[in-house]
């Protein structure tokens, strides 16, 4: 990625100043909207921007009614959006995570709140923009695959064997980012022990690669390898991801939570769940977890790797 373009909008001119100079000298090139009607024309008159700071709370047009615009637009539909208000009752956090603003700030926050969690949404965006690169990059060969195993042992080895597996799925572009987000996880938390917690401050000081590899390093975790199984049926494509670890309580994390919604990670499984899977379950203390995906216009179908 090149300079980070960011948009922000406020109705607030200290607001808008002060978000400037949160970010003057870290080499992103910033725009400043009013209102949401004149965010609009910027983004329409063919401004590109790479992220999008959005209060929620505006005159003329709501940050609402913009995050709705912009994800009915299949031009902007992929910009990560942060929705900054001083809203931080759940409900209308919960109103913006379904709008499709996955990354949260409750005013008031410090810098170094909004520089990890700009940080962490481009990151993810970067990473889903390549792993859709390496879906080009690839034939389909793989839909003629009934039954394959894998096994990886690192985040690159994820991203790479997750845009093949795509290939091989019904909404191969939808597929591929919940599938690198069970993999990845199966990796970092799962062989590697990286508590929530741990991400949230390896995400707030920019480490998070650098303790991967750290772990990975280490004589207990070289022999760990995450096993991947893909299944295909008549009616569906099965993906089956086993790790090495004790497992964690997955339950709470299969929704959108407003809790965490200020929180740099902690949105990867529901955000698969909703939008790459027909059907996603866990098994035994959830060191193993397995994705349905339907063949278009077919039912949500039992999986018969699933034994839950």
């Amino acid at each position: 990625m090149g300079t980070p373009r960011l948009l922000v909008v406020d109705d607030e001119p200290i607001n808008l100043e002060i978000v400037a100079e949160y970010f003057d000298g870290l080499g992103y090139t910033l725009d400043t909207a009013t209102h949401g009607e004149e965010a609009w024309t910027l983004m329409d008159g063919g401004g590109h921007y790479d992220l999008i700071v959005l209060d929620r709370m505006m005159p003329v047009l709501d940050g609402i009614a913009l995050l709705r615009r912009i994800k009915a637009d299949r031009r902007f539909a992929e910009t990560p959006v942060i929705m900054q208000t001083a809203a931080g009752a759940p409900d209308q956090i919960r109103e913006g995570l379904a709008a499709g603003a996955y990354y949260y700030l409750v005013k008031p926050y410090e810098r170094d709140s909004l520089l990890a969690i700009v940080r962490s949404a481009l990151t993810d965006s970067t990473a889903r923009d390549q792993l859709r690169q390496r879906l080009a990059e690839h034939g389909n060969a793989l839909k003629l695959l009934s039954n394959a195993e894998f096994s990886l042992r690192s985040v690159d080895e994820a991203s790479a064997l997750a845009a093949f597996l795509a290939l091989g799925c019904p909404r191969p572009e939808a597929a591929v980012i919940g599938i690198s987000e069970l993999l990845v996880n199966a990796v970092e938390h799962g062989n590697l022990g990286i508590s929530y917690a741990e991400k949230a401050m390896l995400k707030q000081t920019d480490r998070w690669l650098e303790e991967v590899q750290r772990r990975l390093d280490l004589p207990e975790n070289r022999h760990k390898h995450v096993r991947v199984t893909l299944t295909r049926t008549d009616s569906a494509v099965c993906i089956r991801v086993e790790d090495e670890g004790s497992g964690f309580d997955w339950a709470p994390y299969l929704d959108f939570d407003p809790q965490r919604a200020c929180d740099p990670n902690g949105r990867g499984i529901a955000l698969a769940r909703a939008a790459s899977f027909d059907s996603l379950c866990y098994e035994g203390c959830g060191n193993t977890v397995v994705a349905t995906i339907a063949h278009t216009d077919q039912a949500s179908p039992p999986c018969p790797n699933c034994r839950n």
